[in-house]
């Protein structure tokens, strides 16, 4: 029981800093981390977790990457030494590759077959075998995590804190493999907060995951700025890891739960291709009782009034009832598992969402998530607020400049004539650019745009 006690503190502890899901080079192909029938060890999918094979439970692991090549995997153990397996990670396919004070158990695949980070303080480029060190120009601070571009290897990220500085935590960028590094943000958080990164599949393209609060947040240009894409419900006893995938927008979430001393033990894999917003569930690992845990989302949360929203479910569990409260006043509105709901009046609405299990429920609140706006109301906002901005040049085809007054969080939102977002981000510089294109890169059709602001406004016209 001591031993079980140990593991399980050791596995969440370390499975909150460390890669426990990476993708492979095709398309669907993933490596995870989760639980056996009476431990842990590595799975192995070809469709996107819907399926999985147990291939090793003999390793003591603490991290996985995928390499390039069609097979080859990763991984770091206790006590600290780096593997490499050839043949998709079977028992008895492990080969010894390095071990020093200077490993990491955070570890990246590169962009070439053989390429491996360790963390931001060195690479191999033959497999492990050998390691070149990084400069690292401009750093400080004490590392929280990192990721490498899934385009260009000499682009990456990293995620450092100070022990002085609560309050805080830094993102630094790097344009020549960790030889120099530029501090491009700086996150009012915590600095304990277990929060990390992934690359997408773009060129510029990273993810935050802010797995304390549960939000999730993309950039699409080198983390200039991030759009907040939305935030999930998760609680004890699940480990939760996620990386990007191989096509646009998509994403793999990682959940793992365990309780009462390893009689349930589940793995549940979320499958996203539009960036997070909404998710498909797969659940190759079943074992006992499964937990009942609430979430959903929708694509759009500002609307016009009387436009239908859908709801996506992807909840967990046996779940026997599904209970909606779309103004979360107490009353029950729907009991489907995907609904459609319309608003009557405009205002801001919390949603609640309660999932009934054959012995618990579980209840996920959404505060102010939708925003139903009147589309004369918001006309008359635009003239009367359309000094507080500038923009240009107005009319634009392929570059407009958007100059706000606020020096912190300013927050822009992009609105097409139906009143759909086509772009949002929050950023702290006060001035934004936009390219035309909307979340998913693909340019907009020219017309009439609204951009507002966190006090403001303004209307732009997208030319040929």
């Amino acid at each position: 029981m001591k031993k079980i006690l140990l593991f399980l503190l050791l596995f969440f502890t370390l499975s909150s800093y460390t890669q426990q899901i990476t993708r492979g080079p095709d398309v669907g192909e993933i490596y995870f981390l989760g639980p056996t029938n009476n431990g842990e060890g590595l799975y192995y999918s070809t469709d996107f977790g819907e399926t999985a094979t147990f291939v090793d439970g003999s390793m003591n692991y603490i991290s996985i990457a995928a390499d390039k090549t069609q097979g080859g995997v990763y991984c770091t153990t206790l006590p600290i030494g780096l593997y490499y397996s050839g043949d998709y990670g079977y028992t008895n396919t492990w080969e010894f590759k390095y071990s020093d004070d200077y490993l990491s158990n955070k570890i990246n695949s590169g962009i070439v077959p053989g390429h491996i980070f360790s963390s931001c303080w060195m690479h191999s480029e033959d497999y492990g075998s050998n390691f070149i060190v990084h400069s690292l120009n401009g750093w400080f601070g004490n590392l929280k995590h990192v990721t490498i571009d899934n385009n260009d290897e000499n682009i990456g990220y990293a995620l450092t804190y100070k022990l002085n500085v609560a309050d805080t935590i830094y993102l630094f960028r790097t344009i020549d493999n960790f030889e120099n590094v530029n501090i491009i943000q700086r996150f009012n958080l915590p600095n304990g907060i277990p929060i990390q990164l992934s690359s997408g599949n773009a060129q510029g393209e990273v993810y935050l995951f802010n797995k304390y609060l549960g939000y999730l947040h993309y950039s699409s240009d080198y983390t200039e700025n991030f759009n907040n894409i939305d935030y999930y419900n998760f609680k004890d006893f699940y480990s939760l890891d996620f990386v990007g995938g191989k096509q646009t927008g998509e994403l793999y979430l990682l959940y793992n739960f365990v309780n009462m001393m390893w009689q349930n033990a589940h793995i549940y894999i979320f499958h996203s291709t539009d960036y997070g917003k909404t998710f498909e569930v797969f659940h190759p690992f079943a074992k006992g009782d499964e937990p009942v845990l609430a979430n959903f989302s929708t694509i759009e949360k500002e609307v016009f009034l009387t436009t239908a929203i859908e709801f996506s479910n992807f909840s967990i569990g046996d779940i026997q009832e599904h209970q909606w409260d779309f103004e979360n006043d107490g009353t029950i509105d729907s009991y489907e598992e995907f609904p459609v709901h319309i608003y009557q009046d405009t205002g801001w609405y919390s949603v609640k969402l309660s999932v009934v299990g054959p012995d618990s429920t579980n209840s996920f609140i959404k505060e102010d998530y939708i925003h139903v706006i009147d589309t004369t109301t918001d006309i008359n906002e635009i003239e009367k607020q359309s000094d507080k901005i500038k923009i240009s040049p107005n009319p634009f085809s392929s570059v407009l400049t958007i100059q706000t007054n606020n020096k912190i969080n300013s927050k822009v939102e992009i609105f097409n004539c139906k009143g759909e977002i086509v772009f949002e981000t929050v950023s702290s510089c006060q001035s934004i650019i936009w390219d035309g294109s909307n979340i998913t890169g693909k340019k907009c059709q020219p017309g009439i745009y609204y951009i507002k602001t966190n006090n403001s406004v303004n209307k732009v016209i997208l030319s040929n």
